[in-house]
């Protein structure tokens, strides 16, 4: 493909300097600038037959020369570079109409790959533009890694599609967030967001949550009532933990999604549906399908368009980002402003975060309500992340011959105290005990009852809901009709 001349336009002489050198390796005739009002004399003089653009520019924006210059030359192809690696800005470059988004830095390679698959693509009238929203918008996810590029250019990709969805990733990751964006930048978004978390309805209750119910339709059903479906038309239907959907209730999702319509339980006549459907798990699907727990054809229905959101381990670069995020919301929220110092932060970056981002936000919250220094050193947050022996790990330290529970627990408590030596442990001693004899509890009762909630809710003498939430809570796997011995 020599021949062909790329206009390339950046403020930064040192990029426009690497880039023309390698472009022209390749054979291609290159221009450079280093403002928007050259490139675009350019094009309007008909030069050029591909554009690489910076987005800020010292006389401009480039994102706002892209539909200018998509009117006047609809067959020239626009690549924009920015080094704010925003979900905002991907976003931005896609609904303006970018041939390609590429956050800095990039890989040389790369940029020529994408530079040969736009000259080779044919020209497409552009489409519709939706307004944007402005640059100080509150970023919907929060990350300039790698990965996060990623999942922010498949973002969008969908902005003007309904394809089904489905999120996979970590409990903690922030898949619901995702779910929100993917429906906040669609042409869906004036429409319904609803979300449902199939892990926290009961089984009998499923498909009335979801269709609704027609007045008499079974005992207790009093009124007419309106499913999930009913409430999301027009919008988007966000089904959380897809995994744990019963397969007679996966039947009916699948004929809804091959037919668009639904009846309501003890209803009659079909009802219309006009929704997208993205789902999420942080389970193996591909393994339920094998054990026979989830439907192969539902599996494929959904997996349309697939996003692995990263476990926060994958994206440590982010975390700075994330805990300047939650301390503003935790700011604003009334509780006391806090500052981080250079070694405490380089301390939460280099922690393995098993909760993700939600065990992220909750100490930094933590770290809000309950210290009263103004600056959190690495000392607080060693603490907090129980560098210390934890109370888990004090079994070790003790002997195991003890005659009952109460004997055994205060051991450990002990244990836990003299590992402090002087010390007191961090504060919210009491809710990390009882996480940790809860979780253990509540594990081996489901086992017990081969994953049934109702059963285990009466086991342990808890209300169903309640039993719900801490499974959500402690991110307790939930394994139905099986019991390993």
């Amino acid at each position: 493909m020599a021949g062909e001349t790329i206009l390339v336009a950046d403020d930064d002489r040192a990029i426009r300097t690497v880039v023309s050198h390698a472009l022209a390796r390749h054979g291609y005739e290159v221009r450079t600038t280093g403002n928007a009002a050259t490139l675009w004399r350019w094009v309007s003089e008909g030069e050029g037959d591909l554009v690489v653009t910076d987005v800020v520019m010292p006389d401009g924006n480039g994102l706002d020369l892209i539909p200018q210059i998509r009117k006047i030359r609809p067959d020239l192809r626009v690549i924009a570079m920015s080094a704010r690696n925003t979900l905002l800005t991907a976003v931005q470059a896609t609904e303006r109409g970018a041939f390609e988004y590429l956050p800095k830095p990039f890989d040389l390679t790369h940029l020529v790959d994408t530079i040969r698959r736009a000259l080779k693509s044919q020209a497409e009238a552009p489409g519709d533009i939706v307004p944007h929203k402005d640059a100080e918008d509150p970023m919907p996810l929060i990350g300039r890694s790698p990965a996060m590029q990623d999942v922010y250019r498949v973002i969008a990709r969908l902005t003007g599609t309904d394809l089904s969805v489905l999120i996979t990733g970590e409990s903690g990751t922030g898949k619901e967030l995702v779910a929100r964006a993917l429906h906040d930048f669609s042409r869906r978004k004036n429409g319904p967001f609803v979300a449902v978390n199939m892990a926290a309805i009961p089984r009998e209750l499923i498909e009335s949550e979801l269709f609704g119910h027609e007045k008499g339709a079974f005992t207790g059903a009093t009124q007419r009532k309106s499913g999930r479906f009913e409430l999301a038309d027009g919008g988007t239907l966000f089904l959380d933990e897809i995994g744990d959907m019963p397969l007679e209730a996966q039947t009916r999702l699948l004929r809804v999604l091959q037919e668009s319509e639904y009846t309501m339980v003890g209803g009659r006549n079909p009802i219309k549906t006009d929704i997208r459907i993205v789902a999420a798990t942080h389970r193996d699907l591909r393994q339920l399908v094998s054990q026979g727990l989830f439907r192969e054809d539902l599996y494929y229905r959904l997996n349309v368009v697939p996003i692995r959101l990263p476990p926060l381990r994958e994206r440590r670069e982010d975390v700075p980002d994330l805990v300047r995020h939650f301390l503003g919301q935790a700011a604003d929220s009334g509780l006391p402003h806090k500052s981080l110092t250079e070694s405490a932060m380089e301390r939460l970056t280099r922690h393995r975060w098993p909760g993700n981002v939600r065990e992220l936000e909750n100490l930094v919250r933590r770290l809000a309500a309950l210290y009263a220094q103004d600056r959190i050193d690495q000392e607080i947050i060693e603490a907090e992340l129980g560098e210390t022996p934890s109370f888990a790990d004090a079994e070790d330290a003790m002997n195991s011959g003890s005659d009952n529970l109460s004997d055994s627990v205060r051991k450990h408590i002990v244990a836990y105290f003299d590992a402090h030596g002087d010390q007191l442990p961090a504060a919210g001693l009491h809710a990390r005990i009882l996480r940790e004899i809860e979780r253990p509890l509540i594990e081996v009762s489901l086992k017990a009852t081969r994953g049934n909630q109702v059963r285990t809710a009466e086991l342990l003498g808890l209300n169903r809901n309640t039993l719900r939430k801490k499974i959500r809570d402690l991110d307790i796997t939930v394994v139905r009709g099986s019991r390993d011995e």
